[in-house]
């Protein structure tokens, strides 16, 4: 059975929706018909974009303005989402560090954790009793070609997508026969435009322009893969040699030739 066409009980959730992929997947959605729940810190922009949603798409759209590193905010979320028809999950929220794990921050690490391993896992064990009950739904996991590997100076980041990387194509092999599309988004740099060099970060700077791939393509990739039932979308030439040389290449050899190349972005 194909993902739940658009219906007016339905909801597709996409956490992380403030910026980035997030945003463009709930234009998509929008745009193809689905009416959505926006998830996110940032309530302002999440209201901004409910708002163009609406004008532009004859969609309902609903704001939670959520700290997902916050287990408790996350507890409360999971239960609204279990009593609800949520048609479509994308966990899409995340966020990375660089540089050598004993001195960055504990607490923003553990954080880090939180939100990219224990919310997606929380939310999904949410809504997929639901799914599997009624032979239909689709869940998007957004992990990264850095979970295919050992990435020194980001390792909390690359461990964390290897559990959603993980748990993502574990989950497919349980699921897929029971009418539940599970696809793993394994992106590379993505971003929505290119910056001046007055809003270059340190990651725009060592990323060559050739190698970011836009998010809004991305997003109608995922969509467009989820659809289709595809185990796993890797857009961008970076995410694909990245994806070729954690399978293949012995972990030995590629750590420290990875690590040297991220320990550029703990710069600043």
């Amino acid at each position: 059975m194909p993902v739940p066409p658009p219906s007016e009980t339905a909801r597709a959730v996409v956490t992380g929706a403030s910026s980035g992929i997030g945003r463009e997947l709930a234009r998509a959605l929008a745009a193809r018909g689905h009416s959505v729940i926006l998830v996110a810190r940032r309530g302002a922009l999440l209201e901004e974009l409910a708002g163009e949603l609406r004008t532009a798409h004859d969609v309902a759209v609903e704001v939670r303005a959520v700290d997902l590193s916050d287990a408790t905010k996350v507890e409360v979320l999971a239960a609204e989402f279990a009593g609800r028809e949520i048609s479509i999950l994308c966990n899409n929220a995340g966020i990375a560090t660089f540089g050598p794990v004993a001195e960055l921050d504990a607490a923003y690490e553990k954080a880090q954790v939180l939100l990219n391993v224990n919310a997606v896992h929380d939310l999904t064990l949410a809504i997929l009793p639901q799914m599997v009950k009624r032979g239909s739904g689709g869940i998007l996991m957004v992990g990264s070609a850095a979970g295919n590997m050992p990435i020194p100076n980001n390792a909390t980041y690359a461990a964390s997508k290897a559990f959603v990387n993980t748990f993502s194509e574990s989950l497919r092999g349980e699921v897929s026969s029971r009418g539940v599309h599970v696809t793993l988004l394994a992106p590379g740099p993505v971003r929505t435009h290119t910056p001046s060099p007055e809003e270059e970060s340190i990651v725009d700077k060592v990323v060559p322009d050739f190698l970011w791939h836009s998010s809004a393509k991305v997003a109608e990739m995922s969509l467009d893969a989820l659809a289709h039932n595809k185990m796993r979308v890797v857009p961008g030439t970076l995410s694909k040699a990245m994806s070729v040389a954690g399978g293949y290449t012995p972990r030995a050899v590629v750590a420290p030739i990875v690590g040297g190349f991220y320990k550029k972005f703990s710069a600043e």
